[in-house]
């Protein structure tokens, strides 16, 4: 399994540190930015719009529900934490291998 810095196992689920670019031409996985796996959001970070989409955005990349997907830490900042319910460390890998 890849090294994952950005990512720890947290009972049912993992925790995963991200750190969001908003207003990005698309959505995506962008690679890690130092220990947080760096995403870039179409949606602007306004009325919560940029939270909402990372959390469909994870979700989709998951395969789990969207409320299975919380923002836990960062809500108002480009760094978060966020737990996604159902998923494992070895998920993880492979969604992002």
């Amino acid at each position: 399994m890849m090294d994952l810095p950005f990512a720890r196992s947290d009972g049912d689920g993992v925790l995963l540190t991200v750190h969001v670019q908003p207003r990005a031409a698309r959505t995506q996985v962008a690679g890690v930015h130092g220990d947080a796996l760096k995403i870039r959001l179409n949606a602007p970070p306004v009325d919560g719009r940029a939270n909402d989409a990372l959390c469909a955005f994870l979700a989709e990349m998951f395969g789990v529900p969207r409320r299975a997907v919380e923002i836990v830490q960062g809500d108002t900042a480009r760094r978060k934490i966020v737990r996604i319910e159902g998923v494992t460390l070895q998920d993880v890998g492979n969604c992002l291998a």
